[in-house]
């Protein structure tokens, strides 16, 4: 995301980073600069649009691009507030506050390297891509149209790329700038920072807006809809692309972030439990776990089987099951015996955990309300078994519907019923599996979107989620090149604003506000500096 400041301000001047160029034959014959690490597209056919746009509409346009001017301003002095805070993280005089000072510079770096090392897929690269192309157009066409406004017309447009960075930048006649008064000038400068910010806003309007948008063809909130399930996926082969994941431990998951939040509250109960089973024993371990009442039937199957495999484990396509206590929840003593059970070996059972989920259950793993006096429900030929959970891992019942099943369509079961209890196994439209293991890997692991279609065909379930990653990426990069660019740094519009600024204070001569502008800078470079090198020693 990196954009090249050509533009200077400052009256006096004898250097400047502009082309020079004045002349409609040297416009016309733009070269274009190819090289290594660089190279650029430059355009000059929008120069007479923007600059008639500019002129035609001057007197909004100045009224626009002054309350930008407060708006920037605004931002340096957070951002230079924030700077400072860097600083004293970087020096130790702020300790025990490295997630904050962490948080502060993902804000205004617009990236956190652990994040992005391990999550950036290629299609967020390709969005990544596209929403720097836009945000930086956005920016750079901000300052073409504030300096039309004001009578200065665009040398030309370029488009580059720089490493492996897109970009875009605006050249001006160098010569009309420096006699824009003060005030012109810093509505060109901050032009680009407050059409960052304008977009910034759209985007999240558009984001809030977009299930409003969509209603006539998409269905939202009800359940989130599966569209990826890799290979690598422990829930490949369970799930499929169309199914939709109603609930998850018997509560009904209506959306994305509800799924994500719901694994990683299971993740850390999960944790919690493993750490209590060892400093609290026997009450932890029972109070925790989810019961089913099992028929002695299957319980003798499963002995018999024992017995003829002589296995001190279960095979792998079964699971260990212990019994437990049937308890009240006003007469806890009972469940310190929970222990004991665990011990005993012929108290451990393999059995099949998709047939066990289907069984009523006889605890759930939290205290509820009991009316009959007991928490058991279990009838005399029944037991309540356990699954045996290793320390850290979840015992989950997902429960999912399949809409657009062959199976189920020929029924007609493309609108699945919204009960959270409702048999989905039957007319094949979806049913329940169980998974044990890490709640945060196997959440991530699943591509999901809150949008259901109202009618099936090719790449409808995909769009919302690509206009979702669109805006959601474009938001994040506008604000990350607006505070990048707000930053009192060299060669970036910040450097700029500030100088223009300076002029303002009339109180300090030439000279003493050349020395402030070149200390602003050079502090607020060594502090970035310092900042990006913290970044990246906390990420190796």
């Amino acid at each position: 995301m990196e954009e090249r400041r050509v533009r200077r301000f400052g009256r006096g001047q004898t250097h400047t980073l502009l082309p020079l160029r004045t002349s409609e034959t040297r416009i016309r014959r733009l070269s274009n600069t190819i090289s290594c690490w660089y190279c650029d597209y430059k355009i000059s056919a929008l120069n007479a649009p923007l600059f008639g746009f500019g002129r035609r509409h001057a007197r909004l346009l100045r009224l626009w691009f002054s309350i930008g001017v407060g708006f920037t301003l605004t931002v340096l002095l957070v951002v230079t507030l924030i700077l400072l805070w860097e600083l004293g993280s970087v020096l130790q005089i702020f300790r025990g506050n490295t997630e904050f000072s962490d948080f502060l510079s993902s804000i205004i770096f617009g990236f956190s390297p652990r994040v992005y090392a391990l999550r950036l897929s290629l299609a967020d690269a390709a969005y990544l891509l596209i929403s720097t192309s836009i945000s930086v157009s956005v920016h750079e066409f901000g300052h073409a149209i504030a300096a039309a406004s004001e009578g200065i017309q665009v040398e030309y447009i370029a488009i580059f790329v720089a490493v492996l960075f897109p970009g875009a930048l605006v050249a001006f006649n160098y010569e009309l700038l420096q006699i824009l008064e003060q005030f012109a000038a810093l509505r060109v400068f901050c032009a680009g920072i407050w059409h960052n910010a304008v977009c910034c806003a759209a985007c999240g309007l558009m984001l809030f807006l977009l299930p409003l948008i969509l209603c006539p063809f998409y269905m939202h909130g009800d359940s989130p809809m599966v569209l990826d399930v890799p290979s690598t996926s422990p829930l490949s082969g369970y799930l499929s692309p169309g199914d939709m994941i109603v609930s998850l431990d018997g509560k009904h998951i209506r959306h994305e972030q509800e799924w994500i939040e719901m694994t990683a509250l299971m993740q850390e109960q999960a944790l919690q439990s493993s750490s209590h089973s060892e400093n609290s024993k026997g009450f932890a371990i029972v109070h925790s776990r989810k019961g089913y009442c099992v028929p002695t039937s299957l319980i003798e199957e499963s002995k018999k089987m024992h017995l003829v495999y002589n296995q001190s484990s279960c095979p792998n396509d079964l699971t260990e099951f212990v019994a437990i206590q049937c308890f009240d929840s006003s007469k806890l003593d009972d469940v310190s015996n929970g222990d004991d059970h665990l011990n005993k070996r012929g108290s451990r059972h393999c059995l099949s955990a998709t047939d066990v989920v289907k069984l009523n259950k006889c605890s759930h793993g939290r205290v509820t309300e009991i009316t009959n006096g007991s928490s058991c429900i279990c009838s005399q030929d029944e037991t309540c078994l356990s699954p045996v959970q290793l320390p850290g891992l979840i015992w989950a019942e997902i429960t999912y519907s399949s809409p657009y099943s062959p199976e189920c369509l020929q029924v007609g079961g493309n609108s699945f019923p919204h009960s959270e209890t409702a048999d989905f196994t039957k007319d094949g439209c979806g049913g329940t599996f169980v998974f044990v293991g890490d709640a945060i890997s196997m959440a991530h692991s699943v591509q999901l979107t809150a949008y259901q279609p109202r009618w099936a065909f090719a790449f409808s379930a995909y769009l919302p989620k690509v206009l979702e990653k669109s805006l959601i990426f474009t938001f994040q990069v506008s604000l990350t090149v607006a505070l990048l660019n707000s930053l009192p740094v060299y060669l970036l519009d910040g450097e700029s604003i500030l100088e223009a600024a300076l002029c303002h204070f009339t109180l300090l001569g030439p000279r003493k506000r050349a020395n402030v502008l070149q200390a602003c800078l050079l502090g607020g470079t060594i502090i970035c500096v310092l900042t990006f090198i913290r970044i990246f020693f906390n990420f190796l």
